[in-house]
């Protein structure tokens, strides 16, 4: 199992491989190799041949978002791998990269709309209590489980 992550620069680009990595240790796993790249299908298709080079025997990658993980499974087919038999691929998302390519990539989707209202009650209650301290909000991810796993 392998990660490719965003730029170390973005928040997200850290928080997702990293909420990752902690979950698969909770799992056995501790350590698990990981590339940056840029949130784009190159980007991904860059990693993922760093990646296989340095692990050839790797049989899933965790993409923190959906065009990193469709250049992943580009370069895997490229190889003569097959997703999801001898790798499995999830992106991060749910957009439409998602569900455009083939196989459809199973991902982790954020709950926008509901991420959306909450900064909505959020800002409200700022304007209306300016001296209010800092808040801060996890939402739950879903797990949408395609046919790249």
């Amino acid at each position: 199992m392998v990660t490719i992550a965003g730029p170390p620069a973005v928040r997200a680009a850290r928080d997702r491989p990293d909420g990752f990595h902690e979950a698969m240790a909770r799992h056995g796993m501790p350590y698990l190799p990981h590339a940056e790249a840029d949130f784009t299908q190159a980007g991904g298709e860059r990693a993922m041949a760093r990646l296989l080079v340095e692990h050839p025997d790797l049989d899933g990658v965790f993409a923190a978002n959906d065009l990193m993980a469709q250049g992943a499974v580009a370069v895997l087919r490229d190889h003569g791998l097959r997703v999801p038999e001898d790798v499995a691929v999830v992106g991060s998302d749910d957009s439409g990269a998602a569900t455009a390519g083939r196989p459809p990539l199973t991902t982790v989707r954020q709950p926008v709309e509901e991420m959306a209202a909450e900064m909505d009650r959020i800002l409200l209650d700022v304007l209306a209590r300016p001296g209010r301290g800092a808040t801060s909000v996890i939402s739950e991810p879903e797990l949408v489980v395609r046919r790249s796993s």
